[in-house]
């Protein structure tokens, strides 16, 4: 996977977020402040932007780049993790032109801890962790069983599948579905859904039939 590839992930991961924004908006209105989705796609027209003006930069300045967009246009709690998580990556990635599983394994990790650490959350506290965590894991373990990118993909996409709907039973220990404490159980998390999907726009072309809600 090169530099456009990577770029490439990005304008789909954009496209699947504005196609379920209004997914995401319900999900947060049960939750939250109703706008998961409204930021996110906000957040990747402003990625996007980024992207369009031409400079030459490799793998990990592209998604440093991409988490201070995040960072900068993503209201609210998402925006600080998710522009840490691609942050975190790019760090990872530093000066490479070209990255495979193993490279790819090592970034996803760096995200899912450095997310850990920005949100103070673990897997079970009903955030984007939950489905992150499990995607990062699944992935290297693929990644270190020799796999071929798009068979670990797929596993690593169908296991934040799994971590975005265990979150429906669970009770909200982060974020401003805190305040609601057992009424929060029977609510799909919207943060993990939307990282379900990034996960899913890896595999070229899937940006429709998600299964996210």
């Amino acid at each position: 996977m090169d530099r456009r590839a990577v770029e490439a992930y990005l304008w789909r991961a954009a496209r699947a977020l504005r196609r379920h924004r209004a997914l995401l908006d319900r999900l947060d209105a049960a939750l939250g402040d109703g706008d998961h989705g409204e930021n996110m796609a906000v957040g990747f027209d402003a990625v996007l932007r980024a992207l369009r003006d031409g400079e030459e930069r490799d793998i990990g300045t592209v998604l440093r780049s991409v988490g201070h967009a995040l960072v900068a246009s993503v209201g609210g709690a998402s925006g600080p993790l998710y522009g840490t998580a691609f942050m975190e990556a790019g760090f990872t990635l530093g000066g490479m032109d070209r990255i495979g599983s193993r490279e790819i394994a090592d970034a996803l990790g760096a995200a899912a801890r450095g997310l850990a650490r920005r949100g103070r959350c673990s897997v079970g506290d009903k955030t984007i962790l939950d489905a992150l965590a499990p995607a990062a894991e699944t992935f290297r373990a693929a990644a270190d069983a020799g796999e071929p990118v798009a068979a670990t993909v797929r596993r690593a996409a169908w296991a934040a599948h799994a971590g975005m709907r265990a979150t429906t039973p669970l009770v909200a220990r982060r974020g401003l579905a805190l305040r609601l404490g057992e009424r929060s159980r029977g609510h799909q998390d919207p943060g993990a859904t939307s990282c379900f999907l990034l996960m899913r726009a890896m595999l070229p072309g899937r940006t429709r039939g998600t299964g996210a809600g």
